[in-house]
């Protein structure tokens, strides 16, 4: 958008907020697409629980092996193991690892968006810091006879540097948000089903 003769000091800083917004944007746009299904297939778990609780566990396991998401993966394993005779503490724990695995899949790069978010506005500010320097040192070398159009273009092109520095950021810590969200939804799914199948299984035992 901007060429870095017409950016002067500033040049080097909008490269790289540049680059960062690409960056942003294309984590974004993976991210959403990974995180797209995790909320999917709540009913067809319900479905099958409802059909593991009559002892239909064939269908049951079935239907969420078909399952797209985060959940349906960790209630099948959970289905095919207690259909294998592996229950209790060891399972539970199996459990646990497998649904940690899940979670830390869904955050994943979900912490460099975070970190866009936090460092561009700082890489704005050092831009426009070292240009006021630079414009006000041209102020001082010309003892004060400087071209008044001439110090207020340096001083756009530092400021340009802070709104980019904003406008990089903004959107990263949106998506970073709502991705974050989305992950932490994907895990509540995981319990939620887990732990209806371990209740009904409890009670199938007594």
């Amino acid at each position: 958008m901007f060429g870095l003769e017409t950016l002067g000091a500033g040049g080097p800083i909008i490269a790289i907020l540049g680059a960062l917004s690409l960056l942003s944007v294309t984590l974004i746009v993976i991210k959403a697409m990974q995180l797209a299904p995790v909320r999917s297939g709540g009913g067809a778990r319900d479905t099958a629980l409802v059909q593991w609780s009559k002892g239909d566990k064939q269908a049951a396991l079935a239907a969420v092996a078909a399952g797209k998401s985060p959940a349906d993966r960790v209630c099948a394993y959970a289905m095919q193991a207690l259909n294998d005779g592996f229950k209790g503490p060891a399972l539970m724990a199996e459990l646990t690892r497998r649904g940690n695995q899940e979670f830390a899949a869904m955050n994943t790069w979900i912490r460099v968006l975070e970190l866009i978010a936090m460092i561009s506005p700082l890489l704005g500010l050092l831009g426009t810091v070292t240009g006021m320097i630079q414009s006000f040192q041209e102020l001082e070398l010309a003892q004060g006879a400087a071209n008044a159009s001439v110090l207020a273009g340096g001083i756009w092109q530092a400021l340009l540097t802070t709104a980019a520095g904003l406008l990089v950021a903004i959107p990263a810590a949106v998506g970073a948000s709502l991705l974050s969200g989305r992950a932490e939804a994907g895990a509540q799914a995981i319990e939620n089903a887990v732990g209806q199948l371990m209740v009904i299984e409890e009670r199938g035992t007594q």
